[in-house]
């Protein structure tokens, strides 16, 4: 049997969760699936899932097995792709994983209009706030504003990416308002989970690390965006997400004298996935629409 499609047929039932989804995808019938899950635990010498009567689930050397699998079947089809490629108009497959919020406001446009561009690409987008190693999880690019770097990813810088300390007004009527990132133990502060309860401040002094307590976590800024402004504490926020409730006064800036330490937006890239003419293109267009001084600073983008 093809060792290729009896891979395509293990990715496809981890996806499923069984083997009638997963036929439903290849479509094929679930015969023909599990003959093929068989052949491969037969090749590999252990079970890679444990079977019950409505689903299968992965076992310890099938979870190890799987970022391996997906990645080997990645590259075969990256090979694949740019063999058929014509000379003429670039094509394949792009897996981009980005965060959510700057996604939804800003990547989301400049993704349709790269697309728009080159009409023989395809892409697609996984909505992620948490750190994610592209390589290892199946993306061929991984747009990010944390510091997280990975053994064989490159780090391709895009544009600075600037946050705020901030407050609604009817917050600081209640409590006055911090004046040292030290002030932050005595306030309730809405937490980015991702980037954990550690505040980074740049002062006259030094750098300066504050643990803050969390009235509230969450791993998407909108919802931090939320309570902020209904009073309920003071959150880290990008500019992007914070500008309009700055500009209107619905939030304000906090402890401008002690600026949150720089934080870049960047793609990350497996190394063996870089030189590709796609991932060029992207990478490309990305700095081109993202690069100098983003679109959210920009005057024009404000009115």
């Amino acid at each position: 049997m093809d060792t290729l499609a009896n891979l395509r047929a293990f990715l496809a039932t981890v996806r499923g969760g069984n083997f009638s989804e997963a036929a439903r995808q290849l479509d094929t019938v679930p015969s023909v699936v599990a003959k093929r899950i068989g052949h491969l635990e037969w090749t590999l010498g252990t079970r890679l899932f444990e079977r019950s009567s409505r689903r299968v689930t992965l076992t310890e050397a099938g979870h190890k097995f799987h970022a391996r699998a997906r990645a080997l079947v990645n590259d075969f089809d990256d090979i694949a792709s740019e063999l058929k490629r014509d000379q003429d108009a670039l094509d394949g497959h792009i897996r981009l994983r980005a965060p959510t919020s700057l996604t939804v406001l800003y990547l989301a446009d400049i993704l349709a209009a790269f697309q728009r561009r080159h009409e023989r690409l395809t892409l697609e987008v996984a909505l992620l706030d948490r750190s994610a190693n592209p390589a290892e999880e199946g993306f061929d690019i991984s747009v990010s504003g944390r510091a997280d770097s990975y053994e064989g990813v490159v780090d391709e810088p895009l544009c600075p990416l600037r946050q705020v300390v901030c407050a609604a007004p009817d917050y600081l009527a209640r409590r006055p308002a911090p004046r040292h990132p030290r002030d932050l133990a005595d306030h309730d502060c809405l937490v980015f989970n991702p980037t954990g309860h550690s505040w980074h401040f740049n002062s006259a002094s030094g750098p300066v690390s504050i643990d803050v307590p969390a009235r509230l976590g969450a791993n998407d800024n909108y919802v931090l965006y939320a309570s902020a402004r209904a009073g309920n504490g003071i959150a880290v926020l990008p500019t992007y997400v914070a500008r309009r409730a700055l500009a209107d006064g619905s939030l304000v800036a906090l402890l401008e004298d002690h600026p949150l330490q720089d934080v870049w937006l960047k793609a990350l890239i497996p190394a063996r996935k870089r030189a590709l003419p796609r991932m060029e293109l992207l990478l490309a267009w990305l700095r081109e629409h993202l690069g100098g001084t983003p679109p959210w600073e920009r005057p024009a983008e404000n009115t």
